[in-house]
């Protein structure tokens, strides 16, 4: 067990140093266009804006992710089942008891989220609690909590935000440059709307970026994790094999928070780019890797 929980404070690192990037590359930029607006102030806003940014993505990054992804809190009278099913898995990993919220979309699909595990959360959606057998919903939440004793959740979550944020600078940035039309500014337009241009092309591909920097190695840890506290491999498994196969779509999910899902929450609408940059093992991988688990 210790060995599957080594990563952990590798995570921690992890997210610090992804703050730590995103604030200075917010400086950098603002730096760039107040030189090439000669506006100080714009520099003055990025370190500001940074700064409250990286803050505020540690502290309410996880209300973020809800808000975005419809979630509800499940009341423990509403299903008492589920309840107990993760209060035992608690006990077992020795974790506090996590919120517990739901997505009401028919495909099955589950994810974790928040700062640490005093602040976690536990999102299912409703086609998961339908259609899969307790042994299987069970496995998947052993899956989160591995997330959340892993310690993978705050720097997942983050992600989503600061990502987020980069794109929608981008934008701002590129409308700008195409709004300075004087003819005395047309120097600086044409950079400043070069330089959005980049910044918007390449704000796609840092976001993939970043989150395959998360590791998919995360989810085939989380899975042997969960497989131990379970002490039941196959029901995991079968889980997989069910979310993958079920062909509802998942409408609150976007490229931003799909590496969230235990699975890719993406069907037939998936581009050729969103598969280069999945960021989930395949399933079969996962599954023969949970067979070939030897539980004592």
């Amino acid at each position: 067990m210790a060995n599957l929980y080594s990563q952990s404070e590798s995570n921690v690192r992890k997210t610090w140093f992804l703050i730590t990037t995103f604030l200075v590359l917010i400086i950098i930029l603002g730096w760039l266009f107040s030189n090439l607006l000669n506006a100080p102030g714009i520099l003055y806003f990025s370190i500001i804006f940074s700064i409250l940014t990286s803050i505020s993505s540690y502290w309410f990054s996880d209300k973020v992710v809800l808000t975005m992804s419809h979630a509800h809190p499940l009341k423990k009278e509403d299903n008492p089942e589920i309840y107990r099913l993760v209060e035992n898995l608690c006990i077992t990993a020795g974790l506090p008891l996590p919120k517990i919220y739901v997505l009401e979309e028919d495909q099955p699909n589950a994810f974790a989220t928040g700062r640490d595990e005093n602040h976690a959360v536990i999102a299912l959606t409703r086609g998961l609690l339908e259609k899969l057998e307790r042994v299987e919903i069970e496995g998947v939440i052993a899956h989160e909590l591995s997330h959340i004793k892993n310690k993978d959740i705050l720097l997942q979550t983050i992600v989503v935000v600061l990502v987020g944020i980069v794109a929608f600078l981008s934008d701002a940035f590129l409308r700008i440059g195409f709004n300075r039309k004087t003819d005395e500014d047309n120097n600086s337009s044409f950079l400043l709307a070069l330089l959005g241009i980049i910044a918007v092309l390449f704000a796609p591909l840092a976001a993939n970026l970043l989150k395959l920097a998360i590791s998919r190695q995360r989810e085939f840890l989380a899975d042997a994790s969960g497989a131990l506290l379970t002490r039941y491999p196959e029901g995991l498994a079968s889980a997989l094999e069910k979310i993958a196969s079920d062909e509802s779509e998942l409408s609150t999910a976007t490229p931003a928070t799909a590496h969230l899902f235990i699975a890719s929450p993406f069907r037939e609408n998936v581009n050729w780019l969103t598969k280069l940059f999945m960021t989930h093992p395949s399933v079969e991988e996962r599954v023969r890797a949970l067979t070939s688990m030897q539980i004592d």
